[in-house]
């Protein structure tokens, strides 16, 4: 078929030769999917992944992508969303109605706890909040219109780690299935299905983009049905991911657990050093003895990760700690974690948390991939401003 100039910039007749392999992924970007016939066309299933069907329900790059997803936590199904607070949206509106209930920790992800509060207030769903804590002792908040169990290891400000077998069994013996915020972990640290978790979030922001420079989360389950229901949530959300953001990922899951190593090991260098000086009241980092749920840590996780937390001592006001954290020049203030920089937030713990004792502002590091000493050294210069 003979083609002016202009029908020939959209159809072009070159066809690259097949044989082509790399050890990266290929990139695909794509809204429409083209068919082969229209045969191809009508029996094409974007649910199981059999078929390339549409953008938004995958592309080689993100098929990809959430397979060695999932076989890092160990599951069976992955599905990627644009952040992981829209992941956490997947699993609650895969799961819950107006009439239902949910659980969710009162150390919470804060815009998981936003997210609970919205429910409550528009959509018709029981949105209600235990002591991380709790255990198995949670058995005695689970309703019959319960049908969604939230945990979080550790909880991302106050480090607290619950007893998740123990909470899994509960609600399993209920009948209920449990979604575990594992964005601490990464998969690297604590599997969640080891554990009894039924559905795995993470953030995939933090430790597997490893940049700080990009927004995604991933739901990873064991069980077709759960992650059907999940599809059907992704498809109605319309929860796609871009293949660029999909690629960056991929590239920084080789170099996962050396970084995650290296933030650890720089971690516990700085939270000891922390532990010393008298302005600190308490390190909160859960590989240390008195940090809350430590027990739990030593039992179910292999390693902890850049994240931890510290108490000052109260006889700093919080006028004071925030002097302290404006005088950092190393440590970034802003929110999350898992990228090469390190960072400071201070939190107003009781906000987050009601049933909070522990005396003192507090300050949650991000240890990053600097040199320890020097992050050591800034800190100290800090703490002097004080």
């Amino acid at each position: 078929m003979k083609k002016t100039i202009r029908t020939a910039l959209v159809h072009s007749d070159y066809r690259p030769p097949a044989g082509f392999d790399a050890f990266p992924p290929g990139v695909h970007r794509a809204s429409t999917v083209l068919f082969e016939n229209v045969a191809a066309m009508r029996s094409g299933q974007w649910k199981d992944k059999s078929a390339y069907t549409y953008g938004l329900h995958g592309t080689p790059t993100t098929f990809t992508l959430e397979a060695r997803l999932a076989e890092i936590e160990g599951g069976s199904h992955c599905l990627l969303a644009p952040s992981g607070l829209a992941a956490i949206a997947m699993v609650n509106f895969a799961f819950l109605k107006s009439g239902d209930d949910v659980l969710l920790p009162e150390n919470v992800y804060n815009p998981n706890r936003e997210l609970g509060r919205w429910l409550s207030e528009d959509f018709g769903v029981s949105a209600r909040f235990y002591d991380p804590m709790i255990g198995a002792g949670i058995a005695a908040l689970i309703q019959p219109n319960t049908r969604l169990v939230w945990a979080e290891a550790p909880g991302s400000v106050s480090m607290e780690v619950p007893d998740l077998p123990a909470i899994c069994a509960a609600a399993h013996a209920r009948g209920v299935p449990v979604a575990l915020d594992n964005t601490w972990s990464a998969g690297l640290a604590l599997r969640g299905f080891d554990v009894g978790a039924d559905i795995v979030m993470h953030a995939l922001t933090k430790y597997q983009s490893g940049g700080a420079d990009l927004l995604m989360g991933a739901v990873i389950t064991r069980e077709g049905a759960l992650n059907e229901r999940l599809a059907q949530a992704h498809m109605r959300l319309g929860l796609g991911v871009g293949a660029d953001d999909a690629y960056l990922v991929l590239r920084g899951l080789p170099s996962m657990k050396l970084r995650f190593e290296a933030h650890d090991a720089a971690a516990r260098q700085v939270a000891a050093w922390l532990g010393a000086r008298p302005e600190i009241a308490k390190v909160l980092h859960p590989a240390f003895p008195d940090s809350p749920g430590h027990a739990h840590w030593q039992r179910d996780f292999q390693g902890a990760g850049g994240l931890f937390s510290v108490l000052f001592d109260p006889r700093y006001t919080e006028q004071q700690t925030d002097r302290f954290v404006d005088a950092m020049t190393l440590f970034g203030l802003g929110y999350s974690w898992g990228g090469p920089n390190s960072l400071v937030m201070p939190y107003r713990i009781r906000a987050l948390r009601s049933r909070w004792d522990e005396a003192g502002v507090l300050v949650r590091f991000n240890v990053g991939l600097e040199d320890p000493a020097d992050l050591i050294a800034d800190i100290e210069q800090a703490l002097a401003r004080l």
